[in-house]
This record gives C-alpha cells, sequence and structure tokens, in this order.
C-alpha cells in the first residue's frame, strides 16, 4: 500500500513540477513585456504561482488515484495500460492549452479561458486568419516539443514506478486511498481557508503581465467555462435593494423629445450611414492626441463634423463593441451575449427603432459574416439586407479576413450611389483592414498597426470626398465611431482607459456646424444621442445616455478580462474582479463611489443577461 501512496504523491509532484515550467518558459517567450522584472520578481512568478499549479495537478492526480483504487481488487497489467494512455492524452491537452494561450496572450492581453471556443466554433478559417503563418509554425512546434517532452518525462519516470504487487488487506487499502483523495481536495480546493481557487489568488504585483504570468492557463481555462451559463448569479456585489439604489444615480431616465439642449442636425430624418471602424484607437489619431500623421482625412474631416472627445469603447473585441454600438447593451467581461443569439434577438436595436419610422436597413462587411453568429445577430437586430464576402469575387479577397476596406468602400459608394429618396435608410458598414494580422495592399508607415489604419483612412477619405459631390450627400449623416480601441503604443495595459479611447465623428450634409463634444461618452450612448436628435424615443435601452439630455449622468464604463472601469469628471477607477483590487485609481478621492456604480452597472448587466 506504501508503494502506491508514494506512486500517486510522485504523479502530483511530476504534474506539479510540468505546470511550473510553464511560468519562466511563458516570460521568455513574452521577453519585451518581462524585460523590466527583476530575478526576484520571476521567483515570485513562480512561487506564487504554485497554488493554482497545486490545484491543477490535484485534478490530474484524481483519475490515476481511481485506477490505483481499482488495482487494489484488480492487479494486473491493465494498469500500466490504462497510465500510458491517460500520459499521453493528458500530455496532448497540457501542451495544447500552453501553446494556445502563447499565442493569444500577445493579442488579447489575458490568460486562456472561453473566448476561444467561442471564435473557433464560430469560423476556425477566420480565427486562424489572425494568427501570422510564421507564428503558427512556432507554435505548432511548441506543441509537438511540450507534447512529445511531457509524455516522456511521465513514460521514463514515473510509469516504471506503478505498484504492481498485491493488496492483502483490501478493505484497509481502499480506506487508505480514500482518506488520501480526501487530503487531495485540499490543493484541489486551493488550502483550507475560506477562500477556495481562484484566479486572483497568485496575484501579488503591481504590475499587471507579472500576475498573469502566475495564473496557470488549464485553471483560468477550466474557471472560465464554470462561470458560462448561470449569468444572474455572477457579481452579485450588492443586495438588489442597495444596487437598485446605487443604479438609480448611472441609469439614463427617460428623456422628452424636446430636451436636447444642442442640435446637431439640419433634419430629424437624415438617411444614416454608420461606419465601424476596425480596431481604431484615438492613440493612432492626432485630432484626439495621438499619433501624428496617421489619419490626415479623420483630422480634416474632423474640422468639418461634430467630433467626440472622450468617446470610450465598451470591451475590447468586435463582437461586442457591435452589441454595443448597435444595441446600446454593454459589453460583458466573460463571455459574448452574441455567443447566445436566443438572448441577442430580445435585445432593442437601432435598426429596429428606426424600422418604425419607416427606414430600411442593410449591412456591409467584407469578411465572413458567419463568424461570431453575426449573420444571425444582423438579422434579428432588424437588417434587411447583409452584403459580406460571399457576395464579392474570389480576386477583391486579398486579405486574409476577406475583401480589403479599398474594395468594400468602391462597393458602398456605388451602392449608396444608386439609392432614391423613397424611404429613408441605415447603412451600416464593418470595415476590416485594421485587424490583425494588418496586412494591407499599402505601404507608407513602418509599424504595422499603424499602417493598416492609414490605409483605411485614406480608403475613407476618399469615400467621402466622392459622396460628397453626389446629392445623396445633403440628406447624409456619416458616423464614424470604432468597434473597439488597440493596445497601442506597446506599453498600453489592456485594463487602461487609454486602451478604450476611440473616435466617434458625425459627418455629412444633414449635420449642422462642426463642434466638439467633451463629454464623457460610451459606444452605448450612440443610439440615446442619435435618437434625441431624431425627437424618437429610446427609454427601451436601458444603458444608453444621451450626451445631451442634462439629466442624463456624464460617465464612461468599459469592461475587460473579468474587470471594469468607470471615468467621470471625478476620475477614474479601474476594477480586478479577480483579485478585488483597484488597479488604476485617479485620484483616491471618490474612488469609493466611482467603484460602487461600477459594480452597479456590472450586476445589473448580467441580471439582464441572465433574465434574458
Amino acid at each position: 500500500m506504501k508503494k502506491r501512496i508514494l506512486f500517486l504523491l510522485a504523479l502530483f509532484a511530476a504534474w506539479f513540477v510540468v505546470f511550473a515550467i510553464q511560468k519562466p518558459a511563458f516570460m521568455l517567450y513574452n521577453h519585451t513585456l518581462a524585460a523590466d522584472a527583476t530575478f526576484s520578481e520571476w521567483i515570485q512568478v513562480i512561487l506564487h504561482g504554485m497554488k493554482l499549479d497545486a490545484t491543477m495537478a490535484g485534478y490530474l492526480t484524481v483519475l490515476p488515484l481511481l485506477f490505483i483504487l481499482g488495482s487494489v481488487w484488480l492487479p494486473g497489467i491493465w494498469l500500466k495500460k490504462c497510465l500510458r494512455v491517460y500520459y499521453l492524452v493528458m500530455a496532448f491537452l497540457t501542451a495544447g492549452i500552453f501553446a494556445i494561450d502563447l499565442g493569444l496572450y500577445g493579442f488579447w492581453g489575458f490568460r486562456l479561458d472561453t473566448t476561444v471556443f467561442f471564435y473557433l466554433q464560430s469560423s476556425v478559417k477566420d480565427s486562424m486568419a489572425s494568427v501570422p503563418m510564421g507564428l503558427f509554425f512556432l507554435l505548432s512546434l511548441v506543441f509537438l516539443i511540450y507534447t512529445y517532452g511531457i509524455y516522456w518525462f511521465f513514460n521514463r519516470w514515473i510509469l516504471p514506478h506503478t505498484p504492481e504487487s498485491m493488496v492483502r488487506r483490501r478493505l484497509l487499502g481502499s480506506l487508505t486511498l480514500f482518506l488520501f483523495g480526501g487530503l487531495m481536495f485540499i490543493p484541489i480546493r486551493g488550502g483550507v481557508t475560506t477562500s477556495t481557487a481562484n484566479v486572483g489568488m497568485v496575484y501579488f504585483s503591481q504590475k499587471q503581465f507579472l500576475n498573469h504570468a502566475a495564473i496557470n492557463p488549464g485553471f483560468s481555462l477550466l474557471t472560465s467555462i464554470s462561470k458560462q451559463q448561470d449569468f444572474a448569479s455572477q457579481f452579485d456585489f450588492f443586495p438588489e435593494e442597495e444596487r437598485k439604489a446605487i443604479y438609480e444615480t448611472v441609469t439614463p431616465v427617460p428623456a422628452p423629445f424636446v430636451a436636447n439642449t444642442d442640435t446637431l442636425l439640419q433634419t430629424t430624418r437624415p438617411n444614416i450611414l454608420l461606419i465601424l471602424l476596425e480596431s481604431f484607437s484615438a492613440n493612432a489619431i492626432e485630432v484626439l492626441g495621438g499619433e501624428k500623421g496617421v489619419t490626415p482625412n479623420i483630422n480634416r474631416l474632423s474640422e468639418e463634423g461634430v467630433l467626440f472627445t472622450r468617446m470610450y469603447a465598451n470591451s475590447f473585441r468586435t463582437d461586442r463593441g457591435i452589441v454595443s454600438v448597435l444595441n446600446a447593451y454593454l459589453a460583458q467581461p466573460t463571455t459574448s451575449i452574441m455567443k447566445y443569439p436566443a438572448k441577442s434577438q430580445t435585445l432593442p436595436s437601432l435598426a429596429k427603432s428606426l424600422q418604425k419610422e419607416g427606414y430600411v436597413s442593410d449591412m456591409l462587411y467584407g469578411g465572413d459574416i458567419n463568424f461570431t453568429n453575426m449573420q444571425s445577430y444582423f438579422f434579428s437586430s432588424g437588417y434587411n439586407k447583409i452584403t459580406a464576402d460571399r457576395d464579392f469575387p474570389l480576386t477583391s479577397r486579398l486579405s486574409k479576413w476577406g475583401a480589403n476596406d479599398d474594395v468594400t468602400f468602391t462597393w458602398l459608394y456605388n451602392s449608396i450611389e444608386k439609392r432614391q429618396n423613397a424611404s429613408p435608410w441605415l447603412c451600416t458598414y464593418l470595415t476590416l483592414s485594421s485587424h490583425e494580422p494588418f496586412e494591407v495592399p499599402y505601404q507608407r508607415l513602418q509599424d504595422p498597426y499603424l499602417n493598416s489604419v492609414a490605409f483605411t483612412d485614406s480608403c475613407l477619405g476618399l469615400f467621402i470626398d466622392k459622396i460628397k459631390k453626389t446629392p445623396v450627400w445633403d440628406n447624409l449623416l456619416v458616423i464614424l465611431v470604432s468597434d473597439h480601441g488597440f493596445r497601442y503604443p506597446a506599453d498600453v495595459q489592456d485594463y487602461e482607459p487609454r486602451r478604450y479611447h476611440i473616435p466617434m465623428l458625425w459627418l455629412g450634409g444633414a449635420v449642422k456646424e462642426p463642434k466638439k463634444i467633451d463629454t464623457y461618452t460610451n459606444q452605448t450612448d450612440l443610439i440615446a444621442t442619435l435618437l434625441g436628435q431624431m425627437n424618437l424615443p429610446s427609454d427601451e435601452f436601458i444603458f444608453s445616455k444621451n450626451v445631451f439630455y442634462p439629466a442624463h449622468p456624464q460617465y464612461a464604463f468599459y469592461t475587460y478580462n473579468n474587470g471594469f472601469a468607470f471615468i467621470d469628471s471625478t476620475g477614474m477607477s479601474v476594477y480586478n474582479n479577480e483579485n478585488n483590487k483597484l488597479l488604476l485609481n485617479e485620484p483616491e478621492q471618490g474612488s469609493d463611489i466611482r467603484v460602487q456604480k461600477g459594480k452597479a452597472l456590472l450586476q445589473t448587466l448580467y441580471d439582464d443577461l441572465g433574465n434574458r
């Protein structure tokens, strides 16, 4: 019996070592992010990460424990055969999780979670389009080496010690193994305190990358899976009455049609062209304080239209940003409502509201419209027609994602030029060329991201200059807004407000005069603000604020991977739900109120999501 206990302990220790090795490997791969880490911090990453490594080692010891328990009653060669298969399967899964996490972290800035399944189940082809071929082969090599290394290690050093001797006192042996399993529950649970294992327990530093490096990616994935369905029970920060009271301080009150103190438009029924600019960050736009010379067309057009200087994206991904803009629904940090058609189809939408006024709505996207359930989403949101990559010839789909922006802007111009004035229309267009890997038929700037933004900006400038010369321009409102920001420059952290600062610009003959709006604004506020300008109700959009209605509170709110930020005139607070700590707090005065408001918004959002 002693050999069996020692074997299980050795197995647990082996898995522990396998996971501990991942920490320095992860930091070496992301060496640019770890460049300022001291030797002591490298050691601390490993030491703090041991908490979750022990949890995962405990999980992976459970099945062998059951095998060993079976061998007490049925000794034989079957045990070694089963364990050999087990080692191979676990080596494959462990290496796969590690390699995928290694590759995605550079793009997403957080450890592996169920987000990857969402994008893969939507379209493997489009998911792979974001990954450069060189990176794909490198990660494939890492996967193969790591799989072989784990399997060889267990086959060479653990498998030969598999206990094969008979157990004389079987009942006592079984009881001993049950007790051992009880002890194994301690590392699985995360200790003996009231707190159970969670991602936040390995956080130790003000440097977010070091905290992320300490996380076990397998545990991160399992935790994410366990939190996907019961939305209403998540983020229960306050009792219901307290939540309601706090939420009432940030929720828009119904705005009467005459409430606008500022009229932007010359007409209440313009034709509307809504252009969602893929990954456009304010940090790349000079007129918003970003890089000089990247977007000369947006810079000059901002002098002709209404520029919102403090617009913030609600999230970090396209599927969530689209819903924030077109449905005025706050983005979720741990999931995406677009993943659940049964829920997303219950949302009010801009297209549905305008449909009641006789508007016809269509959607243009040069990529795969089936990606992330977009096709079902757009149809359920009230769009009558969808144009996507399938509608362009193969010769026009030169990008990994589909048709580049020069192709789709040309199609858009030809389409709009032919439109008659029989009925008003809403056209929504999602660009794609400024999506990683930023491969565009254009070379002006050295940085790939900035060059792709400059390419889309050049296409936009040509389009606007051409459409101005048509009769359509006189009654046209063009709204430019980003679907989300981008992590540029390189030192921007994924939770920082400047990561979410994006452009919004209203142009067209329907705009009365140039103006700059400095109010704190979310993507979700676009609908209430637009409908207010059109003297239409917006009360069904519970998270949308009319920028020009004095009774609506002024703030920006966004979510990142399991965290949120609340920004208003008193300052900004960025909160991490994993370890319940503030990552950014400027100034400290008023932070408690800002955090409370952010928590109330998040709790209300998930209550609403769970009830749909």
